[in-house]
């Protein structure tokens, strides 16, 4: 019998693990504190509880935890990159990014992913499988641990589609935000989609006030379904029509991510169009400069064209930034150190 790994276990959860074992349930808290507040790595570890119990305990449970396969350190800035191995062999890929305001990590919720969006390196192998939400948390701890920081933000924007994995998201973001483990407030952390247009809608009613980010890249239809084959299944005004349903429920801004790509969707019309479908909505655009990947001939548009992008945006209204490129020395597509390290080992 494979044993249930105790990291991925909401608090609720573990009361249930130990009355189920004829214990008192005050100590799943002790062990949700010491697992997510102290970041222990073993039941032994637990010293708060009986060896007895602890034998007991490891008789059905444990608890899983990622090695650090490789940290690449940036020259340039602050950023660390990071590079995963799962129990099961499995690599996954992080990004701790320090800013004034603090520690940023972007972390991976799928071993690869099934979305296909032709600038993203993460999706060349297809999905391999999701992360448990033990794994998706274990990259913040390990993290912490490695350079001695505490995290303040996180966005799951790494590898993988979050609401893909929606249930393990939903328990690793029950849990990280728990005061009895890294207390981490919804309000620092984004959650970034394609647009799975049915999920969206359920996230609107978990009541967690975390920011939604839209990973749009182009205001046409016919455009999106080349570099993001999502959109053969939700259209841009079913998307729209899920974030107007979010934000109503929510009282949130929406973030719409749009990776600017040369000659793809940087053009005056495209800029027109953008403006148009996002009128009056509670929302910012955050403009990404394309960062290339090998395996498409895509390139960036030249900073002045940006520019004028993210001017005509803001001439109409349209709240924007252009996101400033953190650790350019090192590979930052989301899956390309996994997929350079994966090219190495074959």
């Amino acid at each position: 019998m494979k044993k249930i790994d105790l990291k991925s276990l909401t608090i609720n959860e573990t009361k249930e693990v130990f009355l189920s074992i004829g214990e008192k349930s005050f100590r799943a808290e002790q062990v949700f504190r010491w697992i997510h507040g102290k970041m222990i790595e073993s039941i032994d570890d637990i010293t708060v509880l009986s060896k007895g119990l602890r034998d007991k305990l490891k008789d059905t449970h444990t608890i899983d935890n990622l090695t650090i396969l490789q940290r690449f350190d940036s020259k340039e800035d602050d950023t660390k990159k990071y590079l995963f191995k799962l129990n099961d062999g499995n690599i996954i890929e992080s990004v701790m990014m320090e800013y004034k305001h603090g520690v940023t990590l972007c972390l991976s919720t799928q071993v690869g992913c099934k979305m296909g969006c032709s600038f993203c390196a993460s999706t060349q192998d297809g999905l391999v499988r999701n992360l448990t939400s033990g794994e998706i948390l274990d990259q913040v701890y390990q993290i912490q641990k490695d350079l001695d920081v505490k995290v303040s933000n996180i966005v799951l924007m790494g590898s993988g589609e979050p609401l893909d994995n929606y249930d393990n998201v939903l328990n690793f973001l029950n849990i990280l935000h728990s005061e009895k483990g890294q207390n981490i407030g919804y309000r620092h952390i984004t959650l970034s989609t394609c647009g799975v247009v049915p999920k969206i809608k359920d996230l609107a009613h978990e009541d967690i006030p975390i920011t939604l980010s839209i990973s749009l890249h182009t205001p046409f239809d016919e455009e999106r379904k080349k570099i993001m084959p999502i959109s053969r299944k939700y259209s841009i005004d079913e998307i729209i029509e899920a974030c107007k349903y979010y934000i109503e429920r929510t009282n949130r801004r929406v973030t719409f991510e749009y990776t600017l790509i040369e000659g793809v969707n940087d053009r005056a019309e495209d800029a027109k169009e953008l403006t148009k479908i996002l009128k009056g909505l509670l929302c910012h655009v955050n403009l990404i400069p394309l960062n290339p990947i090998k395996e498409f001939n895509l390139k960036t548009p030249k900073a002045k064209y940006i520019k004028e992008f993210k001017d005509f945006l803001d001439s109409r209204g349209i709240n924007s930034t252009i996101r400033r490129e953190m650790g350019s020395d090192v590979n930052a597509a989301c899956g390309q150190l996994r997929r350079d390290y994966i090219d190495t080992e074959e």
